[in-house]
């Protein structure tokens, strides 16, 4: 693919002191300096001045130039739509990347879902997790993990010969899941009997996982730094801290279970990093948990239809944290009720999957 004309493209819709104005909005909000009761940044639409084709996903995880293409495409959309995002982002391999380093497998959907792949769990599930825990190695030139990083050094070669797009677009953390997830994803349903029958060797996986994370997230923002003045970008998204743990697999557990399980793992990834947390489903029966955390700075939630919406912001907002990628139904549901965001709420849910950008 002829990646030129497209960088071209979009290296001459980038506005400098939009992008500055962008930023600040989002930096202030982060601070807890939003004035307005959400937080709904906008740009002034910048339409294309060439055909953006549709590229699919999986061709992307097997070509380079199109894995470039289609994330340069997503800065396009932001543009043309007038979206209040940041301009960013990130070598796109699914949820696979670390449990890919053990030996998973990496389940590919059909290409009319259009969607990322996941992780195979381990042939063996959570004997195939006891010998991952013997080993104790993990390297860097396994499973998808040199993809990654190839990303990485492409998008810097290709964004460096563009001034503004180097500037205003920001290359941000892969999808390295959380401690919990991770373990989830080598050892398959059977973890939750593990988690009875062998709570040890559970604890084991998860600390040893918690290792795994935090080197790779070590790795990857050493070769390519994070936004910089102590925030970071996900999904075009600002916030305090240098990560965003993707607990999914957390809605699993009862509040005791996170506790016992996971809490002290993601607390030792917000001591060192700092950032946010991220659950798809319902999370308001552990979110007062997880908000005790020390450096968890706010939230990203897909569903607030499937959760307790009071118990979330009363353990959010009202504490001092916020919430990035709300889906505006929620901004409007809430603003009828009478319940107040603080300026602590960010309208708009960053993923496709979840709404239009």
């Amino acid at each position: 693919m002829e990646l030129q004309k497209y960088f071209e493209d979009v290296e001459a819709r980038i506005d400098p002191a939009r992008e500055e104005r962008v930023a600040a909005e989002w930096e202030a909000f982060c601070d807890l300096k939003c004035r307005d009761e959400f937080f709904s940044p906008r740009r002034i639409p910048a339409p294309p001045k060439i055909e953006w084709p549709r590229a699919l996903i999986n061709h992307a995880f097997d070509d380079m130039d199109l894995m470039l293409y289609t994330q340069l495409r997503t800065v396009s959309d932001m543009l043309e739509k007038g979206g209040g995002l940041l301009l960013s982002v990130r070598p796109n391999y699914g949820t696979a990347i670390i449990p890919s380093m053990f030996g998973a497998g990496v389940f590919r959907l059909p290409d009319e879902a259009d969607t990322l792949p996941g992780a195979k769990h381990l042939d063996d599930g959570v004997e195939g997790l006891r010998a991952v825990m013997e080993r104790r190695h993990y390297d860097y030139t396994m499973g998808l993990a040199p993809r990654v990083f190839e990303f990485g050094a492409r998008w810097r070669e290709e964004a460096s010969k563009y001034p503004r797009i180097s500037r205003y677009v920001y290359l941000y953390n892969p999808d390295l899941q959380g401690p919990f997830p991770l373990v989830d994803a080598l050892a398959g349903s059977d973890l939750y009997y593990a988690l009875y029958d062998e709570p040890e060797l559970v604890h084991d996986a998860l600390s040893f996982m918690t290792d795994v994370y935090l080197d790779y997230t070590r790795r990857w923002q050493a070769a390519f730094p994070p936004y910089g003045k102590g925030y970071s970008v996900e999904w075009g998204l600002l916030h305090r801290g240098l990560t965003v743990l993707r607990n999914d697999a957390i809605v699993n557990l009862s509040e005791a279970m996170y506790r016992e399980f996971a809490m002290p793992y993601d607390a030792r990834v917000f001591r060192e990093l700092g950032g946010c947390m991220h659950f798809c489903g319902r999370g308001d029966h552990y979110i007062a948990a997880a908000c005790e955390i020390e450096g968890l700075s706010g939230v990203n939630m897909s569903q607030p239809e499937l959760n307790d919406m009071e118990k979330i912001y009363a353990a959010t907002i009202d504490q001092g944290k916020i919430i990035i990628g709300m889906p505006e139904p929620e901004i409007a549901r809430a603003g009828a009720a009478g319940r107040p965001l603080r300026g602590r709420v960010q309208s708009g849910a960053a993923l496709s999957a979840y709404r239009e950008l």
